[in-house]
């Protein structure tokens, strides 16, 4: 069972840079998430087996604190915040003599994909984008698996981002995780996708740093959020309660 006082999680965005090259899985967790991994254990063991986890959510920082956890985060790290850096990174360490880095983007509509192809051009210019497009359904064939995994090996890119929204997108990466033939950091990040197209808007600055970006997006969106926030967040704090007290 899944127990947030136990997990390892990384504890700065200046402790992104500390991450070693290589093929590393890199997923989030968040009350909405952590929430989902008590009852899916499939998606718990891919949160704990996965080789980092960061937290992308002011509820789970304080939760560490309060719980005097395993690692006690300084604060949030949002999954843009990853993809900042790691875009960031792989764009300004390019050497003239050298091909443009490759990153993948697999998940989303052929749509989202052609802004984000367009966008990066402009804003990491070093970089070359590829991507892939799902077919969309609850489940994957054996044959849609094969095609994703085909085409992840034969882009063989620099850096990878997987966007099917949690829990779907890190259990699929972890289940296929040995079939995947590649050398890099691989981030689950969802929503990140069309942040970075344009399709949808972050919270502005004010509620981000207020830690409310929860309520900005049920404000937006409360025919979809309600039951992950109305009803996630209390059962975020009787999870850690009964954490807490050592009933779970």
């Amino acid at each position: 069972m899944i127990r947030l006082k136990e997990l390892c999680i990384l504890e700065s965005k200046e402790a992104l840079a500390s991450i070693p090259q290589g093929k590393k899985l890199i997923n989030t967790i968040n009350a909405h998430s952590f929430n989902t991994a008590k009852k899916d254990k499939l998606f718990a063991e891919a949160l704990m087996k996965g080789d980092y986890l960061i937290p992308d959510g002011a509820s789970v920082v304080k939760a560490c604190r309060w719980l005097k956890a395993k690692s006690r985060p300084k604060e949030r790290i949002a999954g843009w915040d990853l993809f900042e850096f790691e875009m960031g990174r792989l764009n300004e360490n390019q050497n003239e003599n050298e091909n443009k880095k490759r990153v993948m983007f697999m998940g989303s509509s052929e749509k989202v994909l052609e802004l984000i192809r367009r966008k990066a051009a402009e804003v990491y210019p070093n970089i070359v984008v590829v991507s892939y497009s799902p077919p969309y359904k609850p489940e994957f064939t054996d044959e849609d698996n094969h095609g994703i995994i085909e085409a992840i090996n034969a882009a063989d890119p620099d850096l990878l981002w997987i966007g099917m929204t949690a829990p779907k997108q890190e259990k699929w990466t972890y289940s296929h995780w040995n079939e995947l033939n590649i050398h890099c950091h691989v981030g689950t990040i969802g929503a990140v996708f069309d942040f970075f197209a344009g399709t949808y808007k972050r919270a502005p600055q004010w509620w981000q740093d207020h830690s409310l970006e929860w309520l900005y997006r049920l404000i937006k969106e409360p025919k979809r959020m309600w039951k992950r926030y109305v009803l996630g967040n209390p059962l975020f704090l009787w999870n850690i309660t009964l954490e807490a007290i050592g009933i779970r």
